[in-house]
């Protein structure tokens, strides 16, 4: 049991979203990384016409799983498919709560029999290890958190540097002396730089072409050294903590997605487990759309276009709520791309940098609530502001015109429908992911 735990804060403040409402909170950035290192204009459109180089070994929390039940303490905690997981496989790994929304997602990696990696935000790790103890399972955990959150002065346990772009093949073939390997989407291979001994993973984040390299810590320097000294002939850009996060505009990835945890009876004892100093007691909402309702701001896996990864054939928490949302889940995901006149109306001639996770009303021009906000962007080389969104099905065709609702909506003791004088701006629904690479060839030979 945490002291203080988020059931102590839910207490004190007496609901999850007055312990979580934040208007003022500023946006995530990546820890350690520089905000810019040519230019966060700069770094964006390197994703789209060179080469980058991101590095990812600060802020991701990494989980390590081994021991004869680690497959069984996934299984009971996930929706994923487990009689096909080859070892050196990654998979989007999917947690639900009872009533099937998403606790939050996470990269879920197969290094052995019963080993596994689970890297991303803390929540998902935090519900396999809370049900693995609960059950008594014999599994042990390793946990290396994101460096923001320890204070201890150690180092990552892991490096990650993604390389991507459409000249991430042949740097990577100049580091490594080879072309890379023959691997499918989600799939590593071993591969050796600088000497040293480096999981390459078929993955990018912007949704272009690339890999991500990881390996022990102890060879961050000298393989990272090796990555920029090849990259220089092509231009190599590093990306910033500034433009980093702005990569899933192009990917489609919705990164924060609230945890559904703060409201079940039966979660008290996990919520009195989790400490409030945690993402789940921390990570703030604030935006246009407001509720008093903490289960107005869940989300299906279906409506963050995770059904690829989701298996019904075992038991799981959850199971039976998310087999219905399999054809109720109300919303899908989308791209909204903001008219350019409004943003500079809105937001000044020149916008420049936009990024938050707001939730934001999204409406049509009668003002009907259609959808949400979760992250939003100034993207450059699109030209424009750009939001991944949940809308109604009926309003997620390409081309329909809808209004975002831009605010910061005051929180308790305003109506969640006030009208508080927010301007209003005008968007089209466009895919998600919006990159036509993305969305047509990233997965290729998945």
């Amino acid at each position: 049991m945490a002291t203080p735990s988020v059931q102590d804060g839910l207490d004190r403040a007496g609901s999850a979203v007055n312990l979580l409402w934040k208007p003022n909170a500023a946006p995530w950035f990546p820890d350690v990384v520089l905000p810019e290192y040519a230019g966060w204009k700069i770094e964006q459109h390197a994703w789209y016409d060179r080469v980058t180089l991101a590095d990812l070994s600060f802020h991701m929390s990494d989980t390590f799983i081994s021991g004869p039940d680690a497959t069984k303490a996934l299984s009971l905690t996930s929706a994923n498919n487990y009689e096909k997981f080859a070892i050196g496989q990654a998979k989007q790994f999917v947690p639900v709560a009872e009533d099937g929304n998403i606790i939050t997602d996470g990269i879920l990696l197969r290094t052995g029999d019963e080993e596994y990696t689970l890297s991303g935000p803390p929540p998902a790790q935090n519900w396999v290890m809370y049900h693995a103890e609960r059950e008594g399972l014999d599994v042990e955990f390793r946990v290396n958190r994101e460096t923001g959150a320890r204070r201890d002065g150690r180092d990552p346990a892991l490096f990650r540097y993604q390389i991507q772009g459409p000249l991430a093949a042949r740097l990577i073939e100049d580091v490594l002396g080879g072309p890379f390997p023959d691997i499918k989407f989600f799939h590593s291979a071993m591969v050796t730089i600088a000497g040293r001994p480096v999981r390459a993973l078929r993955h990018g984040m912007a949704g272009q072409a690339g890999a991500e390299f990881i390996g022990d810590w102890k060879d961050a320097a000298a393989v990272k050294e090796a990555l920029l000294d090849a990259g220089q002939q092509y231009g190599l850009v590093h990306q910033g903590a500034m433009s980093y996060p702005t990569a899933s505009q192009g990917s489609g990835w919705i990164p924060s997605p609230t945890p559904a945890i703060y409201t079940d009876p039966t979660l008290k004892d996990y919520r009195q487990w989790v400490s409030l100093f945690s993402y789940e007691g921390q990570k703030p909402l604030q935006g246009s759309f407001y509720s008093e309702n903490i289960e107005d701001f869940y989300c299906s896996p279906y409506e963050l276009d995770y059904g690829r990864s989701i298996n019904l054939d075992h038991d799981f928490i959850g199971r039976d709520a998310l087999a219905k949302a399999k054809t109720d889940a109300p919303r899908t995901k989308v791209t909204l791309v903001f008219d350019l006149d409004d943003v500079k109306r809105v937001l000044g001639e020149d916008p420049g940098y936009v990024h938050h996770y707001w939730r934001n009303r999204v409406e049509t021009a009668s003002g009907e609530l259609v959808g949400v906000t979760f992250q939003t962007d100034w993207l450059d080389p699109v030209g424009t502001v750009m939001a991944l969104t949940l809308v109604d099905k009926e309003y997620a065709a390409p081309g329909t015109q809808v209004e975002v609702v831009w605010g910061l909506h005051p929180g308790a003791g305003t109506a969640p429908d006030a009208d508080l004088g927010f301007p209003r701006l005008r968007a089209t629904v466009e895919p998600a992911p919006y990159d036509v690479t993305a969305r047509t060839a990233y997965r290729d030979k998945a």
